[in-house]
């Protein structure tokens, strides 16, 4: 069926592409997986390796989050990704409201995070292969600051994710429409 004799409703339901979907799925996972690390952290003693070792993956994971961050916003761009919206009035309002404050918060906690690593005079590292070198110079009071911000920033982004994800799970088993299936990822 080609999209020019597509209803409305079948336009609405039409997935997205590949890329976008396992670029969503992907900064879920590590947005997850980034919290969990975090809040891991503090139920092991300071100086001990497994700390340490924590910290260090959450810092790499940190540095892929940016990346991919970055090359979603150039794929969106890029491609001009303008769907049908999938609802319509007050709920469009609301979702491109929270896809937004999603992305605000992400690009946020991202930055904070490298300004932490930066006032310790480090770059940070992905994996040991490559540091990315600071760009800025922070002092240690801003640091502080700065960690609080990456803190408050983290539940909040767990927060919208979450009442995003229970949206999505509202569309699909209370409203009976499509708005989740067009993020799932096609089998076979």
């Amino acid at each position: 069926m080609s999209n020019f004799n597509m209803s409305a409703a079948d336009k609405r339901a039409a997935r997205y592409d590949h890329l976008t979907i396992a670029f969503h799925w992907l900064t879920a996972f590590l947005v997850l997986t980034l919290f969990v690390l975090a809040e891991a952290r503090g139920f092991i003693a300071r100086g001990t390796p497994l700390r340490g070792d924590l910290i260090f993956v959450h810092i790499s994971l940190g540095v892929l989050l940016a990346a991919v961050l970055i090359l979603r916003i150039v794929w969106r761009v890029a491609t001009h990704r303008r769907t049908v919206p999938a609802v319509s009035g007050l709920q469009h309002v609301v979702a491109t409201l929270t896809h937004l404050a999603l992305y605000v918060l992400m690009i946020s906690q991202v930055s904070y995070g490298f300004l932490m690593i930066w006032a310790s005079g480090n770059g940070p590292s992905f994996f040991g292969l490559f540091s990315v070198p600071p760009l800025i110079a922070v002092d240690q009071p801003t640091r502080h600051v700065i960690s609080e911000l990456h803190d408050y920033t983290a539940w909040a982004i767990i927060t919208v994710a979450g009442i995003h994800a229970a949206a999505a799970l509202m569309h699909h088993y209370l409203l009976r429409d499509r708005v989740l299936v067009r993020m799932i990822p096609v089998r076979g």
